[in-house]
């Protein structure tokens, strides 16, 4: 009997519609007359009662269909019931994304060049009259340069002959800009859906409130005196002629440091908060260097030495950060190893013995030595502030796509 019990599709089904039956009841008991509730608790017996007894599947059908009438005939029913569905669905959906986010992989943006070239941030690159790739190309060849190689395109023509005047802080809808303002010649223009820091990247400075100080002689990776006037445009003439090169979207791996330290040249991220002279709420990524309770020291030859003991090509992590040649100087976004200047390292500056490492903190260090704001600039960081490891870099589609950065 047992065996007929488990076998018999029809019992399990009118068990089934019996329980779902009985959960809209008891969710609907408090707006039902007591003559539907009555009615409704009657079909339910009738329906147990044939379960219990393990009835053919003809009387169980009967019950069934018994049950059905009375649901339909006594139960409110759910408005929108379609919507309703579709959004439990996608608040689940949402639910298991954010726990796979917090407890396993985290998507992360790099936005700046201070890892390059082990990881690129976003890349800027204006275009003059003088490059033979200055057209910026049809629709499709920008949908597959987007989505393939992460390269995006911005022209911005001068509507009059004038000059551009001043930027208001873009829009932002949900976690997209979406809409910027500029001033040309008095009058307010309006960019639908601008790239992010698209005017900055374009070379232009501003001041606090948004007006336009001058623009960079090469772009906007230059330094903070090397810019000029704004320039006067002529009508048609480029405010903005920009292709950029996004930033590697890599996983944080956020699951192994649950069940083991961060080891030394192992690329980390971290929150910035209560690290001194960062604002407290962004996330960087850096190569993990020191570790609690050690002394480090920037040699002269551009190698850390920690404890005593020089870093080199064979330390685990370090083949890459140290392969340069002695014999070239140090330059940006190529591996020059660990420059000491006080402009770059000013901690280090009136350390001659080295910088302890607190208890519980981390230094770190950016693979592009010549522009990176790191511990050689504000110290250690609490190991607490640690987010996760880098995983994996999912796009663009570049020789670092994959596990190739290490």
């Amino acid at each position: 009997m047992a065996f007929n019990w488990f076998g018999s599709q029809m019992l399990r089904q009118a068990k089934d519609m019996r329980k779902h039956v009985q959960k809209l009841l008891d969710a609907q008991r408090d707006i039902l007359s007591p003559q539907a509730i009555g009615g409704m608790e009657s079909a339910l017996k009738d329906l147990q009662k044939g379960i219990q007894e393990k009835a053919g599947d003809e009387v169980l059908n009967k019950q069934m269909l018994s049950l059905h009438d009375a649901a339909g005939k006594w139960l409110k029913p759910y408005p929108h019931a379609g919507i309703r569905e579709n959004v439990e669905v996608l608040l689940v959906a949402l639910a298991v994304a954010m726990a796979i986010r917090t407890f396993f992989v985290q998507p992360f943006k790099i936005p700046t060049g201070s890892m390059q070239p082990t990881l690129f941030g976003v890349t800027p690159g204006l275009y003059t009259g003088n490059q033979p790739d200055c057209k910026i190309p049809g629709a499709l060849q920008r949908l597959w340069d987007f989505w393939i190689h992460g390269y995006s395109y911005n022209l911005i023509l001068a509507p009059e002959d004038g000059q551009l005047q001043a930027l208001k802080p873009p829009v932002k809808a949900l976690m997209f800009d979406l809409k910027q303002q500029y001033e040309f010649n008095n009058k307010w223009y309006t960019v639908w859906f601008p790239s992010e820091d698209l005017f900055q990247r374009a070379g232009y400075v501003t001041d606090y409130g948004g007006k336009v100080m001058g623009v960079h002689l090469m772009g906007a990776q230059q330094s903070e005196g090397n810019w000029s006037e704004t320039p006067f445009l002529k009508a048609g003439e480029p405010i903005v002629k920009l292709k950029t090169v996004a930033g590697d979207h890599l996983f944080v791996d956020r699951l192994t440091y649950n069940f083991r330290h961060p080891k030394r040249g192992e690329i980390i991220v971290f929150e910035t908060r209560n690290i001194p002279t960062l604002p407290g709420d962004q996330f960087y990524i850096k190569r993990l260097v020191a570790l609690p309770n050690e002394r480090v020291q920037l040699g002269k030859d551009r190698h850390l030495i920690i404890d005593g003991k020089r870093l080199d090509a064979s330390t685990p992590h370090f083949d890459k950060v140290y392969s340069f040649d002695p014999s070239v100087p140090p330059s940006e976004s190529h591996y020059s190893g660990h420059v000491d200047t006080p402009r770059l390292a000013p901690i280090f500056a009136d350390s001659l013995d080295g910088v302890q490492v607190r208890p519980g903190h981390f230094m770190v260090m950016g693979d592009n030595t010549m522009n990176s704001l790191d511990s050689r600039s504000w110290g250690d960081f609490s190991r607490t502030n640690v987010i996760g490891k880098y995983f994996f870099v999912y796009w663009p589609f570049s020789e670092r796509f994959g596990w190739a950065a290490h």
